[in-house]
């Protein structure tokens, strides 16, 4: 049977998997915060401790500042990853419903 776009809306399924897209997308936003700010408070209340010598050419702070990059793209990553697995066939799943 196919349903209206409104009637897709007002599907408890449709209403489950906008919970859970927002629920994925602020845990990772959370884990961005917790990195990137965590960061920033580093580098303001220990500014020694970032200055410390790694090698001969690098310190802790070129790492942190490194480390908060690399896991912004692994946080994406895992974004891809979940949308291109379950959420899109989710998504294709209730496209099926509507009408044409």
């Amino acid at each position: 049977m196919k349903i209206s776009p409104q009637q897709l809306v007002d599907e408890p399924d449709f209403k489950r998997l906008v919970r859970v897209r927002w629920t994925v997308s602020f845990i990772l936003l959370s884990f961005l915060f917790v990195s990137y700010y965590g960061y920033i408070l580093a580098v303001a209340f220990y500014p020694e401790w970032m200055i410390q010598k790694v090698g001969n050419f690098s310190n802790i702070g070129i790492f942190a500042s490194a480390s908060v990059i690399v896991f912004s793209w692994f946080l994406t990553l895992i974004y891809v990853f979940w949308a291109n697995g379950s959420y899109d066939r989710e998504i294709r799943s209730l496209k099926e419903k509507l009408e044409d």
